[in-house]
C-alpha cells in the first residue's frame, strides 16, 4: 500500500466521524447533546409555527423554547422536519446510531463535533472531496479497511500531515480508484 490508500484512510475515518455528528444533528434527541452553533443573525422558530407532529417530538422544550438560541430552535425544527420524513427502518438506524453515539465518552464526542465543525468550515469543493472518499472506503472491504487503518496508525504525524498537504494540492481527477 501506498501513501495515497493511507491518505484516504485519514480522511475515511473523519468522515466516519463525520457520519456520527450527523446523526446528532439529524435526530431530535440529538439534539439535546450536540447541538449546532447558533448561526448570527439567524431569526428563530416560533413555537406555535412549529407542526403538532414536531410539537410532539419536542414537548420537552416547550417551557423552555423561547429562551433556546434562535440557531438552535432552528436546528431542532428542521431536525424534527426530517425525523418526521424517515421510514420507520430509517428510524431505527437513526436510534441505533444515536445510543452508539450516547455511548462515546465526553472527550470523544467533542472531538468529533471538532472534527465536525472543521468539515463545515470547508470550502464546498473540499466537503465534496471528503464526502467522495469516504464513499470509496466504504465501498473497499472490511480487511482493505483494516489495512488501511492500520497503515495510517502506523505514520507519524508529520507523515499524515506531508500526506494530507500531497492530496490537497492534486486534482480530483488524479486521484486513483480504490483497489486500482
Amino acid at each position: 500500500m501506498n501513501a495515497r490508500g493511507a491518505g484516504r484512510i485519514g480522511r475515511a475515518v473523519a468522515a466516519s466521524v463525520l457520519a456520527c455528528a450527523l446523526l446528532a444533528v439529524h435526530a431530535p434527541a440529538a439534539a439535546q447533546s450536540a447541538s449546532p452553533a447558533p448561526a448570527q443573525g439567524t431569526p428563530g422558530v416560533q413555537w406555535s409555527a412549529l407542526s403538532g407532529p414536531q410539537q410532539d417530538l419536542l414537548k420537552d422544550f416547550e417551557q423552555r423554547w423561547d429562551a433556546l438560541p434562535p440557531g438552535r430552535q432552528t436546528a431542532l425544527a428542521k431536525g424534527t422536519e426530517r425525523w418526521l420524513q424517515m421510514t420507520p427502518e430509517q428510524r431505527e438506524q437513526a436510534k441505533q446510531r444515536f445510543e452508539r453515539w450516547r455511548s462515546l465518552p465526553p472527550e470523544q464526542r467533542d472531538a468529533i463535533r471538532d472534527r465536525w465543525r472543521d468539515f463545515q468550515s470547508l470550502p464546498p469543493e473540499e466537503q465534496a472531496r471528503v464526502r467522495e472518499n469516504f464513499q470509496r472506503f466504504r465501498e473497499l472491504s472490511p480487511e482493505q479497511r483494516q489495512r488501511l487503518r492500520e497503515r495510517w496508525q502506523q505514520m507519524s504525524p508529520e507523515q499524515r500531515r506531508e500526506f494530507r498537504e500531497r492530496m490537497r494540492e492534486r486534482r480530483p481527477a488524479e486521484r486513483p480508484r480504490p483497489g486500482g
